[in-house]
């Protein structure tokens, strides 16, 4: 992607989760030196506003902030709702926050009572985009892009997040499916709107806190990942590029049952379920 490309989201509105560390931080710097207007979401003040600060500085724009827990149902609803009040267009939702799992692998539970990796990477992303989508129609043209992952498993759907031999890998390649089959409704469902909604694996093994604290050795750079995820946030070429999944900058074919029709829809009823469980 060239950088004539980024210079397009001047003046953009962008929200990217997961804003503080990482790829988030990383495409927040990029994009605000590019003049995009952000709507930074973490939960550590400091970090956010450490962030804040380094946008500013290079771009003269001062980001706004939003805290939010997103293992918390009701805390997604906090943020869409901050959101909502705070602007009148929304060009770009980047779901970029994620957890890889707790130390020593164990199967935690969210406040709501979900496991913890599907409630904060695809419970959160999934119903973020869905209050943000009405704000998101009225800004078209608006792109979604869905941080997922090339670790992909089959989801057994009578139990998706099984209590007994709980493996945390499996936990998180089940939550990274769940989220690229989410995006495939959703741009079905938007299809004609000119609101896009794309995945991605932006790199492999990036140099970030989360694969740091693994005790696994890198083999990507955040700068990479950031790359990937540009071009899916102003690339003029994707334009008219929906419902797809990408690992790096290459279109490519995601786990088996992300084209299965009845397992998506199977999948939205879950997920609804846990939502309206949560809130009521």
């Amino acid at each position: 992607m060239s950088d004539n490309n980024i210079d397009r989201m001047a003046d953009r509105i962008v929200l990217i989760t997961g804003a503080t560390d990482g790829l988030g931080r990383e495409l927040a710097v990029r994009l605000g030196a590019a003049g995009a207007r952000l709507i930074l979401h973490g939960r550590n003040p400091d970090r956010a506003a450490a962030v804040a600060a380094e946008v500013t500085a290079t771009s003269g724009h001062v980001p706004r902030i939003i805290l939010a827990d997103l293992s918390r149902l009701a805390e997604v609803e906090r943020l869409a709702d901050e959101i909502i009040a705070r602007t009148s267009r929304l060009d770009v939702l980047v779901n970029n926050a994620g957890t890889g799992g707790g130390p020593g692998g164990k199967r935690e539970l969210s406040a709501d009572g979900n496991e913890l990796l599907w409630a904060v990477n695809h419970l959160a992303p999934y119903r973020l985009t869905r209050r943000l989508l009405p704000l998101l129609r009225a800004s078209a043209p608006a792109r979604v892009v869905n941080v997922a992952s090339a670790g992909q498993q089959e989801i057994n759907l009578d139990d998706p997040t099984p209590e007994h031999d709980y493996d945390v890998y499996t936990a998180y390649c089940r939550a990274k499916l769940a989220m690229i089959m989410a995006t495939i409704e959703y741009a079905e469902e938007l299809d004609g709107t000119g609101v896009t909604v794309n995945a991605l694996h932006p790199a492999t093994l990036m140099a970030t806190t989360m694969v740091l604290e693994s005790g696994i050795t890198p083999v990507s750079t955040v700068a990479e990942g950031a790359a990937a995820t540009l071009r899916l946030i102003c690339d003029p070429d994707l334009s008219q590029t929906t419902g797809r999944y990408f690992n790096g900058t290459g279109q490519t074919r995601p786990h088996v049952q992300a084209f299965d029709p009845k397992a998506r829809r199977r999948l939205l009823e879950i997920s609804n379920a846990a939502v309206v469980s949560a809130l009521g």
